[in-house]
């Protein structure tokens, strides 16, 4: 069993390395700042069953109804979390985690091959770790990716949006971006559907602070050449940072330093010329989260604006 890196061709099907993982490989061939990694296969968590998903499939084609979706999302969850990967599969892990650096932190990453298309982004509905490090810690998390595809949130859904018995779900490791200031972008203005408007919503810290909810972001309004139309700078109680004992933590501003603008002008002129490059070349507005480490601007994701 082989992982594939980003620069692998085969990364680049959604069938292999799911919405997420083909989306960055895209992103990555196009020349764009994308933090290296790479992906576990869609069909792993099948080859990793020792009944290639026969009890799985059966539990969720009976699931029918929300006491039925949340007992067979109960059962399945617990079936994936207690796997224990084959062992051609650990070693691939293993030695695709070293390739990226010396016991260097990661994200790992739910990709479902459903993900990020332009009827449904799936956004949120399985897990992501940050700051995973070490082999160990990054083999139990691409499990706990897995078991995040059969929670009774995933499962309700999958069954609006496809099939509950799609066991194909690949996992993204990819090393970890210690956001300075991150957020969004989106190259149309999706609540008043303006062509000719970027908006970006930024914070302080990682951008799990604002895909979570928990924090009012900054909003910037843009025009297509990069020009700032509209400020609205919100006061951030905290930060989502790394936490020295793993994973991360939220970090408390002080009012004066939550009040600071996030991002200047120069740093969303350059946000709104990545935003179209990306949308020129792939023919759709996209919705991109980013992120910006010492000055530096990194695209973590990218998928087409939907409802």
């Amino acid at each position: 069993m082989n992982v594939t890196p980003f620069d692998h061709p085969q990364c680049l099907e959604v069938a292999h390395a799911g919405g997420k993982g083909a989306s960055l490989a895209r992103m990555a061939g196009l020349g764009l700042p994308v933090p290296p990694g790479f992906a576990v296969p869609a069909d792993a968590l099948v080859a990793a069953l020792p009944d290639g998903g026969e009890e799985l499939r059966a539990l969720l084609a009976d699931a029918h109804g929300r006491d039925a979706l949340a007992e067979g999302a109960e059962r399945a969850h617990a079936i994936v979390g207690a796997l224990e990967l084959p062992a051609p599969l650990r070693d691939a892990i293993v030695a695709a985690y070293g390739r990226l650096g010396d016991d260097v932190e990661v994200a790992v990453r739910s990709s479902a091959c459903a993900e990020d298309s332009e009827t449904a982004s799936f956004a949120g509905q399985q897990e992501t770790y940050l700051h995973v490090r070490g082999a160990d810690d990054v083999l139990a998390r691409v499990r706990d990716c897995w078991a995040s595809f059969f929670t009774e949130r995933a499962l309700f859904y999958r069954a609006r949006k496809g099939s509950l018995e799609d066991l194909a779900m690949a996992v993204v490791v990819q090393r970890m971006v210690a956001a300075d200031v991150a957020g969004v972008l989106f190259t149309i203005d999706p609540t008043r559907g303006r062509k000719d408007r970027m908006v970006v919503e930024a914070v302080f810290g990682l951008g799990e602070a604002v895909v979570s909810g928990n924090v009012t972001p900054d909003h910037y309004v843009l025009a297509r050449d990069g020009r700032v139309k509209r400020v609205e700078l919100a006061t951030q109680p905290h930060a989502v940072v790394r936490d020295a004992a793993g994973g991360v933590r939220e970090e408390p501003l002080d009012p004066e330093r939550g009040a600071e603008r996030t991002l200047a002008d120069e740093q969303l002129a350059e946000l709104a010329a990545v935003g179209r490059d990306l949308q020129e070349r792939l023919g759709v507005p996209q919705d991109i989260e980013w992120a910006i480490e010492d000055g530096k601007l990194y695209v973590l994701q990218a998928r087409p604006v939907t409802a």
